[in-house]
């Protein structure tokens, strides 16, 4: 039992039972899968990878982690590399700079609330990407972090991979 404000309540460890956030609300899913495939259109699918397995680490997603990781491995990534990306910084020889560019700027909006997007990870990102490629860049960002918050939201277990059922 825990005392708050001189009212007693009983916390429960019980899973409280979440919307399936798909069947409750489809055309908002609907419109955050169009988003998604939108944002992803001309990117190189490795850069993709990393940037959703970058994400998801910071706002730990163990849904999306585990579901991005593999996307990863069958698409060839390495071992290393999926390891390192959450110490890239660290591990700055496993990146091109251009990757490095977009984990930086990955960070910056996953953790917007912290300081904003500062203008150094912009400009190195822009520095890295034309106009277009780095709207996408940004695009998927949100999208990433938007399926973060639904997962985390509506409790998804790591593991289970929706797209296969």
């Amino acid at each position: 039992m825990v005392m708050t404000n001189s009212t007693t309540h009983t916390v429960s460890h019980e899973p409280v039972a979440r919307i399936d956030f798909a069947k409750t609300a489809p055309k908002v899913f609907k419109a955050v899968i169009g988003l998604d495939a939108a944002a992803r259109a001309g990117l190189d699918p490795a850069l993709v990878e990393l940037i959703q397995i970058r994400a998801s680490i910071l706002n730990g997603c163990a849904y999306c982690l585990h579901m991005h990781t593999n996307d990863a491995r069958k698409a060839g990534e390495s071992e290393d590399r999926l390891h390192l990306v959450a110490v890239w910084r660290e591990a700055r020889n496993f990146y091109t700079a251009k990757e490095q560019a977009a984990l930086a700027l990955t960070d910056a909006v996953t953790l917007v609330a912290d300081a904003g997007v500062p203008d150094a990870a912009y400009a190195e990102a822009a520095a890295h990407f034309d106009e277009a490629e780095l709207a996408q860049v940004i695009a998927l960002i949100l999208a990433i972090n938007t399926w973060n918050r639904i997962a985390l939201s509506t409790a998804k277990v790591a593991g289970t991979d929706e797209r296969e059922g």
